[in-house]
């Protein structure tokens, strides 16, 4: 597949011109041993950190504090050293914490309501700030930390149950928009993008972190008309040569993360910015994400980590071929590309069964990323993996493969 010969900076400024401006509860879980933090200088098992990335997602269910009788800074500092203390062990460099979930905020922040996550509530803050917390134990333990956020989405299937009034579908109705699934902010809407912009830089000056990415919710697969009549403007606004609906909400989309890239590499910190998509290539259509451009032109992205979650005897796209999808496309100079594991799926009867097929799966696909040449290394989804006593083997077999 060949690149797009445009330069996205380029493309923004000239369209931005010509059109309007334009994402289950935890169940409770049993309380963990108490670990004592180890810095790798103490720790005998701890790893030398590597230049190949080897990252972990962390989510906000395994971050959450809503179903512990102790919510104090103490214990999140204890329920995350053990995360980090984990990863470290295991050989992992770097942690990808989720930060911002649903237009809220696992941080002190001027933009976004304290997540319900920490507190159980949404708008009611802990007295301490877990993504300064994180990152101090991620120095602690020579980790990096990149922080997650979801650009847009406010809700999810029913999750927050509970929006405080500073929500901003609360606050700012006009600026979101409703599907059978959730509500997300209106990619279309440039109060709705100044927001998102806002809440990233806040993250890239007020925080020691390596890295900033966005993962796979852009526009919902079930996004009907909401936008319809937004779109109509457009046209009546631009009779000539409109851009088709998804072209439009793709162009949507791309503006916001070329001035994402454009406000991350401002600022005066080595940060990477990230984008994390769906898998399946071809998919990535439907929810208006351009990741081909992302790819193949330089200005939006650092690096790329498709969500790789197929078993490699996956019966429609097994894991090699989903993998040469992405690396048949002509990267742009300086976008590294990752490659996104599925530990939640190992020993389980997902994908019909084929993870059943061997226990060395996870560590038979790192291996195949590590041989690619245009792929610089993994994240793997998500660090209860590396604790589910079921997917042990699988786990020790892929890091025992980093050695």
């Amino acid at each position: 597949m060949k690149a797009k010969n445009w330069i996205p900076l380029l493309m923004s400024l000239t369209l931005l011109g010509t059109t309007v401006c334009i994402s289950a509860f935890r169940q409770p879980q049993p309380q963990h041993e108490p670990t004592a933090v180890k810095t790798p200088a103490t720790a005998e098992e701890a790893r030398q950190p590597t230049e190949e990335m080897r990252g972990v997602w962390v989510t906000y269910m395994e971050l959450s504090m809503e179903y512990e009788e102790n919510r104090s800074e103490a214990a999140f500092r204890e329920k995350f050293a053990h995360i980090a203390h984990t990863c470290r062990r295991n050989g992992f460099n770097t942690l990808i914490v989720h930060v911002r979930p649903f237009c809220d905020a696992l941080y002190h922040s001027a933009y976004f309501p304290s997540s319900h996550v920490l507190t159980g509530e949404q708008g009611i803050a802990p007295d301490y700030d877990a993504l300064k917390v994180m990152c101090e134990i991620c120095r602690d333990f020579g980790l990096n930390v990149h922080a997650w956020i979801n650009p847009y989405r406010v809700t999810a299937n029913d999750t927050p149950e509970e929006l405080c009034d500073e929500n901003v579908f609360l606050s700012h109705p006009e600026m979101c928009l409703e599907t059978d699934s959730g509500i997300i902010l209106n990619p279309a809407d440039a109060k709705a993008r100044e927001l998102i912009e806002n809440g990233v830089r806040e993250l890239a000056e007020n925080y020691d972190i390596d890295g900033i990415q966005i993962d796979d919710y852009f526009y919902p697969d079930d996004i009907g008309a909401p936008d319809r009549q937004q779109y109509e403007e457009y046209i009546e606004a631009h009779p000539l040569s409109p851009l088709n609906l998804n072209a439009w909400r793709e162009l949507n989309v791309n503006i916001l993360l070329s001035e994402l890239y454009l406000l991350i590499h401002h600022c005066e910190k080595d940060i990477m910015f990230g984008i994390s998509p769906q898998g399946h290539l071809s998919n990535n259509e439907a929810l208006a994400a351009d990741v081909v451009s992302w790819c193949c032109a330089k200005g939006f992205a650092d690096y790329i980590c498709p969500q790789l979650y197929f078993s490699p005897e996956h019966p429609q796209l097994p894991f090699e071929q989903a993998l040469t999808d992405w690396t048949d496309l002509e990267l742009a100079d300086g976008v590294k590309l990752y490659g996104g594991l599925a530990g939640y799926k190992a020993a389980t009867d997902a994908d019909e069964g084929t993870w059943e097929y061997g226990d060395t799966l996870l560590s038979e696909e790192y291996n195949i990323l590590k041989k690619n040449q245009k792929c610089d290394g993994m994240m793997l989804y998500s660090f209860s993996a590396l604790e589910d006593e079921e997917k042990q083997t699988e786990i020790k077999a892929l890091t025992d493969a980093f050695d």
